[in-house]
Formats: C-alpha cells, structure tokens, sequence
C-alpha cells in the first residue's frame, strides 16, 4: 500500500511538473506573438499609383481596414467613422496612418480605390493590385471574405461580398493592439485610439 501511494505521489508530481512546463511555453509563445508583425509580406498598390509594402504599417501607429468599393452598407459606414474619429484625435494627420484594402480585386482598381474615397475621406489611404497577390494579403491578415451571387441562378452575374468588417489598430511596429467593431461606440473607438497613440508615444 505505501508502495502505491508513492507511485501515486510520485506520479502527481510528474504531471503537475508537465502541466507548469506546458502553461510557461504557452506563456512564451504568447509573449513573443504580442511582438510579431500581424500579417504577411506583401507587395500592391496604392491609389496614387505608388507600390506599397508591408513596411508601411510599420512606420507609425496605423488602422487597417478590409472591404469594397461597391459595398452597400458597411464600407461607407465605417469609412465615415473612421475618418471622423482620425480627425478627432489626431487633427493634423501625423499620428496615425489609415489604410483600405479591397476583398474584390477583380473589380476595385487602385484608381478607382483613390476615387472612391476622395468623396469621403481624406484621411485614408486604399490598396488595390494584382487579384491573387490582394487575396494572398488578406489571407495573411486572416480576413474572411467571400462572393456571393445578388442572383443565385446566375453565379457569373452581378455580385456583393460578405467581410470581415472589424478595423485593426497595429502599433507602429506592425504588431496589432486592438480592434473597433463595426459601429464600435463612439467613446470606446476613440479610447482605442487614443491608447494607440500613447503606446507608440510611450
């Protein structure tokens, strides 16, 4: 019987030894993933024409969001916001940098990206490209995005695109800090971004 109770013993030790080694490699992994640059390498183009690279969110604090110029409702809506916020907390434009980038690249040319929110905002910048290099970069940002057919008995007709509609908030080592939902409250969207102005400050 003592035998037992000192395998058991013996036994317990051994698995709470493995459980403390398994909670400090998760830990490690996840403090080192808090420093790793959200996203893949990538190559496109933005609205004036000019190429532009995953440096580019790495220059300063930047919020990055996905969508469409033919979007209905939520692109125009969180454009609108986003340029009002942006105007709020950084008024001259030098604390943050705002990037679009289209889920429907067959469509959405850089020009026309430039277009398109020349009539709402003047704050954000879009991104367009060649179809599979965009779909390659937004796979690295893991945003859903996905066709779906305004006619389902025409597949090939005309179409709206369903997509991640959160904006990422990255610090400005590329390194995302937060989130604003879609039609985040006013106060909480500006608290996030005012917190990522003073991490890259601090």
């Amino acid at each position: 019987m003592k035998n037992f109770r000192r395998a058991l013993w013996a036994a317990i030790v051994v698995i709470c030894a493995v459980i403390g080694w398994l909670v400090y490699q998760i830990d490690e992994t996840n403090t080192a993933m808090m420093h790793v640059p959200m996203g893949p390498d990538f190559t496109l183009t933005a609205g004036d024409g000019s190429q532009i690279t995953e440096a580019a969110f790495r220059e300063k604090p930047t919020a990055l969001f996905f969508g469409f110029t033919h979007c209905p409702e939520v692109c125009p809506t969180t454009l609108y916001e986003l340029n009002n916020w942006l105007h709020e907390v950084d008024p001259n434009g030098d604390m943050i940098d705002a990037y679009w980038v289209t889920v429907d690249p067959e469509q959405d040319t850089p020009e026309m990206m430039r277009l398109y929110l020349a009539n709402v905002t003047d704050r954000v910048t879009g991104i367009a490209g060649d179809p599979d290099k965009v779909r390659a970069m937004a796979d690295g940002f893991g945003i859903f995005y996905e066709k779906v057919p305004l006619d389902p008995n025409d597949p090939d007709g005309d179409y709206t695109m369903n997509h991640t509609a959160s904006v990422f908030l990255l610090n400005d080592g590329g390194v995302l800090q937060s989130t604003i939902a879609y039609q985040e409250d006013h106060d909480t969207a500006i608290e996030k971004l005012k917190r990522l102005i003073d991490t890259d400050d601090g």
